[in-house]
This record gives C-alpha cells, sequence and structure tokens, in this order.
C-alpha cells in the first residue's frame, strides 16, 4: 500500500484502487486470474469512471450560462487525483471535490465519492454524486471497467459471449464521430445472448439506450473448455455500452452508463442535453454497480 494505490482482500480475493482517477486497476482470484485489463499498449487505461459526461459533446465544448468551456471526451475524474477518505482491508473510498481546477472545465460545485467493497464473491463500486452547490447540478456518470479478453490465455476470443438476465429487443445506438447517430441499428442480440467477436466492434461501441436486464454474464460457451466467468449487475444507471477496440484487443469494455454522448445535432446549453441527471442543491444520487468472479 502507498499514497497512490490501495490494495483490498477478501476470502481469495484482491482490488488494487488507484487515488489517479479512482480507478480500480486489479481484479485477482486466489488462483492468480486477473480480470482486469492491465492498461496495455491497445488502451492506457484499466477501469476509469466518467464523470461529468459520458462519450463526447459536439467540438468538446460545453456551454453554461454564457459561456464555452472545454469538456472532453468521458470528462475529466478519470485523469484527477482522488483524495483517500477510508482506507480499510476489505474496503476503501475516494473523494474528489470540485476546485478551482475543475471549474476550468465545469463550472459547477459537487463531490464525487467512490467506494469499493470487497467480498469473497466480488467488488462493488458504490457512485455517491452530491451537488454542494446552489444551483441545479448536471450531470452524467459511467463506470468504464475493461476485462481481459480472453480471460484464460488460449481460449478462443469468439467462444465468449455476454448472457443478458432479460430479453433485449430493442435496437442499438451506434456513433459517428464520437456523437450519437440519429438512426437506430439492428440489435445483434439472439434472446438474451450476444455472441462476441472483434467484427461487432467495426463500427466502434455498441450502445444500449434502451435496457431491460439490470445484469449481464460474460464467460466463453460451452464449447470453450471451463475457464473464469464474471457477471456484472448495476443499479441505478440507465444504459450500457459494450466496447472494444475497433482494431481488435484483448479486452472488452462492459460499461454501466446514466447518460451517453451529445446526439449529432445537438449544440445548446449543456444542461439542455439528453440524457444528463438533474441534481438539485444539497441533493444527491447513489449510482453502484457490482462485479461478480468465478472459475
Amino acid at each position: 500500500m502507498t499514497d497512490d494505490t490501495h490494495v483490498i482482500q477478501s476470502g481469495g480475493l484482491t482490488a488494487t484502487i488507484k487515488a489517479h482517477g479512482a480507478e480500480l486497476c486489479s481484479l485477482r482470484d486466489e488462483d492468480g486470474v486477473e480480470f482486469i485489463w492491465q492498461a496495455g499498449p491497445a488502451w492506457p487505461r484499466h477501469a476509469p469512471l466518467l464523470f461529468p459526461i459520458v462519450g463526447r459533446l459536439a467540438n468538446d465544448e460545453l456551454r453554461h450560462g454564457g459561456k464555452t468551456y472545454r469538456m472532453t471526451q468521458h470528462g475529466f475524474a478519470r485523469d484527477q487525483r482522488f483524495a483517500w477518505a477510508e482506507r480499510g482491508e476489505s474496503r476503501c473510498a475516494l473523494v474528489l471535490d470540485d476546485s478551482e481546477a475543475t471549474r476550468a472545465f465545469y463550472p459547477f460545485a459537487f463531490r464525487l465519492i467512490a467506494t469499493y467493497v470487497l467480498d469473497a464473491a466480488g467488488v462493488e463500486i458504490a457512485l455517491r454524486i452530491i451537488n454542494t452547490g446552489d444551483e441545479t447540478l448536471p450531470a452524467s456518470l459511467g463506470g468504464h471497467p475493461a476485462f481481459n479478453w480472453p480471460l484464460r490465455p488460449g481460449v478462443p476470443k469468439e467462444s465468449y459471449a455476454l448472457t443478458f438476465a432479460e430479453a433485449e429487443p430493442f435496437p442499438i445506438r451506434r456513433l459517428d464521430g464520437g456523437l450519437l447517430r440519429a438512426a437506430t441499428e439492428h440489435n445483434p442480440i439472439k434472446g438474451r445472448v450476444l455472441d462476441l467477436s472483434e467484427a461487432l466492434f467495426a463500427d466502434d461501441a455498441i450502445i444500449f439506450d434502451r435496457i431491460n436486464s439490470t445484469s449481464v454474464r460474460y464467460a466463453a460457451g460451452p464449447g470453450a473448455s471451463r475457464g473464469p466467468w464474471l457477471a456484472m449487475s448495476w443499479s441505478g444507471f440507465r444504459e450500457l455500452g459494450v466496447w472494444s477496440k475497433p482494431s481488435g484487443a484483448p479486452f472488452l469494455c462492459i460499461e454501466p452508463w446514466h447518460g451517453y454522448a451529445s446526439p449529432s445535432g445537438f449544440d445548446g446549453e449543456f444542461s439542455d442535453k439528453p440524457g444528463l441527471m438533474h441534481i438539485a442543491p444539497g441533493a444527491e444520487e447513489l449510482l453502484s454497480f457490482r462485479i461478480q468472479v468465478g472459475t
């Protein structure tokens, strides 16, 4: 344990969290199986937190109160150092408050608290946004955990699938220049199962802006040798993104979101952007997701 990282343990599981971005950078079982992508050359992150936007704004510009602020993709929280609020054996909490630096991008008062709790089956990530100011806080929030794909070396990537808790019949959305296309796309899920392949991401992320499920299981199919699996469940999030590098990469991101990129053609005030939470002064929102793992 250093001031930069904290390790929590429970049962046979170990998780490592960084102060930079309050980012989960490792989740290992007692056999040493690593579930989290280790930020290799294909993508330099592990599991960033997305705040105060998810995706991009048109021209990377946030407009509020007659002023324009530069806000790049997925916001600034992932690149800020959080302060440690709690550092225990099986849990920790980190806090990011608005500052002169954040107000240069985002002219709102806030407190973002990320709490990690590890048990013998997995890790729970609770994200609490508090409006500490005197005006409504418009914000989005998302998780962006990247998991090794395959989870076991040597298992074909195409043997993996996502199995959703509920049937998912709604069309999906895609991006154009980082912005949400107006037209919907064919949903590649068959019943509850999304068979994974690199070709799925040739057109960038798959975005479920209408989703029935609040959990999904990621595992190799019955035709593959038995291996590690994980399940993700979420609460408070309304959308889901699934992404890997369009050029192919050994990771898969399963991303619970509250919010999404600006729709193509939208160029208005930030507070009018679709998909935002609007948190009253003194109020808060609590969103969470859980990663359960097994072999």
